[in-house]
């Protein structure tokens, strides 16, 4: 690997980060990663003073224009449009789980859609990756004290929504295990008592299967639906806890097939909101990675 790839990959993660953040598409934050890339490698790179700094800002510019693309094309989508989840089966430590959670979880991203593609830019280099306000004006192409004023105006949208409850992985994830339960008896009671009287659930069908077209609100009502999918289902619901944009959620399967992706906020002793992604598109990749984990782990000794 010659230094120019080595620089490049040393990068990725932190270029993937940004174009996931602004995007909320893991496959299109993959086609911006690449488009930075074919440009670093016509790019006279021995010229640069910085290759970080070029590197985030083709990144970041690259991420806007595809951002106010996407945006038209929000307008026209059915029902809620929630981002495609990141799915993993287990975290590196609880503490991570934390960190992650703070700026990657599916509120997160979902509030982020309330700001313009400079704004969320803006906001998310200087808050999430801590570039200093020089970075950014120079990413932005805008004075200091402009960027100054589009992060504080965006703190400003985002502060009262963004208000989230610091509950330990356990303690979630306890929670999760006992709704699962409750869900798989059919328990009504059991999981109406773990679902907060103010519960919001909202899910994102992208028009190609059933899903409500507006925030479905209070605990009971919630009971209710997951109570009907058991009763409708029975033993071919399958559930599974899993880290879900960085904490943990649910993911649900029927008749074998992955149905939801399930992002949980709790306040540590009930669940107060399900982002439940149904959006099939948007559930292949991690459907297909599952299947192969499934299969490697299903293997003899020794098959390949």
């Amino acid at each position: 690997m010659d230094h120019s790839t080595h620089t490049f990959a040393r990068l990725r993660p932190r270029l993937h980060g940004i174009a996931y953040r602004m995007l909320g598409s893991r496959a299109e934050a993959e086609e911006v990663v690449q488009d930075a890339w074919l440009r670093w490698h016509e790019a006279d790179t021995a010229a640069l003073d910085s290759s970080e700094a070029w590197l985030v800002t083709v990144t970041t510019r690259l991420s806007i224009d595809r951002l106010r693309a996407a945006k038209a094309q929000r307008e026209q989508y059915v029902g809620f449009w929630l981002p495609e989840p990141l799915v993993e089966d287990s975290p590196v430590t609880p503490e991570q789980l934390l960190e992650k959670a703070d700026d990657l979880s599916v509120a997160f991203l979902t509030l982020l859609e309330r700001l313009g593609p400079e704004a969320r830019a803006a906001f998310l280099l200087r808050e999430v990756f801590e570039a200093d306000y020089a970075e950014v004006a120079r990413v932005l192409d805008k004075s200091e004290e402009a960027c100054r004023q589009i992060v504080s105006r965006a703190k400003s949208q985002l502060r009262d929504a963004r208000k989230r409850h610091a509950v330990p992985a356990e303690t979630q994830r306890r929670l999760l295990q006992g709704f699962i339960e409750a869900s798989s008896r059919g328990d009504f009671a059991g999981l109406h008592a773990l679902l907060a009287e103010d519960a919001e659930l909202i899910g994102d069908g992208g028009g190609k299967v059933p899903s409500f077209g507006r925030v479905l609100e209070g605990g009971r009502r919630i009971a209710q639906l997951y109570l009907a999918t058991h009763l409708r289902h029975g033993p071919a619901v399958r559930w599974e806890i899993a880290v879900v944009n960085g904490e943990w959620g649910l993911l649900r399967w029927v008749d074998g097939q992955l149905e939801s992706v399930q992002a949980v906020e709790t306040d540590g002793q009930r669940i107060v909101r399900i982002h439940a992604q149904r959006n099939p598109d948007k559930l292949a990749r991690i459907a297909a990675a599952w299947a192969r984990d499934a299969a490697v782990t299903s293997a003899p000794p020794g098959s390949s």
